[in-house]
């Protein structure tokens, strides 16, 4: 056990989403006799002749995926939203409300191997991977019928990941989604107040303390922040300011990727497995409103506490409201900490 991991009862305040975290990292070694989770071998290989998103293989639209041999985007076969969703719906009931939900939803291939992950991708293909992400952002951004991009990867299976082939999705829609909306009015607001902006004060104070930095050079900063609410969640940030990820140079992108690239090398390193996450870029809304103090980040959201043990949303976190994180933030920062840089696949084939 250590040294910060007893008994702990504490509330963080959680600046980005304005509301508190309760922090109770005694509880990570209670007794534990509810479901667990087996550890993913990977036996995989490169190419499967009935994967959808394999390069060439039929989908189930009839279309054909391109021959691809890098990065491949494609509109998304079963949408959530679509261009052509009806305008007229009837009237809600009483006093409910509703309106039409319309956009695009497309799907990013980051590789045509079927078995590899973003973790073993090459700084190269990291920084390619963000500046597709940048032209996928600019395009649909300046769509008059979008609003926002919200640009985000499931992996693992037990995220609930339909496929495993290395992906992520596009929902381009013509509403906000609520955790972007409320961040920009918290980033909005700290700017109105302070006259400074949030994501850089966030910034100041890790560095200051320092415990949960996982990585860092001249142009990005990754960490398990102060107010985590999962176990092992990490934020990857530009020190410059930039309302989307559009914003980046291509210098600023080049070091963004090697620090993302890091964070996910040590999640793998962690447990010697292909570590499961929900990846969430956090861009401004495209609707013509003032984001001129939004700061653009990457969220990555582990759902494991433990290497076969899933980070439960219960009583407090869906009954209550707010998050009841059984960990320290610094226990966990020093865990990714402690392990290698270098991929442990790499180590196991002697190219470390």
């Amino acid at each position: 056990m250590s040294a910060t991991s007893g008994v702990k009862w504490e509330q963080r305040w959680h600046p980005l989403r304005e509301e508190w975290v309760v922090i109770a990292g005694h509880r990570n070694s209670r007794p534990w006799l509810g479901e667990t989770v087996e550890k993913e071998e990977d036996k995989t290989p490169e190419y499967i002749d009935d994967c959808y998103l394999c390069p060439g293989n039929p989908r189930v639209s009839g279309a054909r995926n391109d021959p691809y041999t890098g990065i491949f985007v494609f509109d998304n076969d079963h949408p959530c939203v679509g261009p052509d969703a009806p305008m007229e719906i009837g009237k809600a009931p009483g006093i409910y409300q509703n309106k039409p939900a319309n956009g695009l939803a497309r799907v990013l291939c980051y590789s045509p191997k079927h078995n590899t992950t973003l973790a073993e991708l090459s700084v190269d293909g990291v920084d390619d991977l963000l500046a597709a992400w940048q032209q996928e952002y600019t395009e649909l951004s300046t769509r008059d019928d979008i609003n926002h991009v919200l640009i985000f990867e499931n992996k693992g299976d037990v995220v609930g990941v339909s496929n495993p082939h290395p992906h992520c999705q596009i929902y381009a829609t013509n509403f906000l989604f609520k955790t972007t909306e409320v961040e920009a009015d918290a980033m909005r607001n700290y700017h109105a107040a302070h006259g400074s902006y949030l994501m850089d004060g966030i910034i100041a104070s890790e560095q200051e303390d320092g415990r949960r930095i996982l990585a860092e050079n001249e142009y990005a900063i990754a960490f398990v922040p102060y107010f985590a609410r999962y176990p092992y969640e990490t934020l990857v940030v530009p020190k410059r300011q930039v309302s989307s990820i559009a914003g980046l140079t291509e210098a600023e992108r080049r070091g963004f990727a090697e620090v993302q690239r890091e964070v996910l090398i040590r999640f793998d390193n962690l447990w010697n497995m292909s570590f499961p996450y929900l990846q969430v870029l956090h861009n401004a809304p495209c609707d013509g409103g003032d984001y001129a103090s939004y700061h653009f980040y990457i969220q990555f959201l582990p759902p494991l506490r433990k290497p076969n043990l899933l980070k439960y949303l219960a009583g407090p976190e869906i009954g209550g409201g707010n998050f009841l994180n059984d960990t320290l933030p610094e226990d966990k920062a020093a865990e990714l900490q402690a392990v290698a840089s270098v991929h442990y696949k790499e180590h196991a084939h002697g190219h470390a």
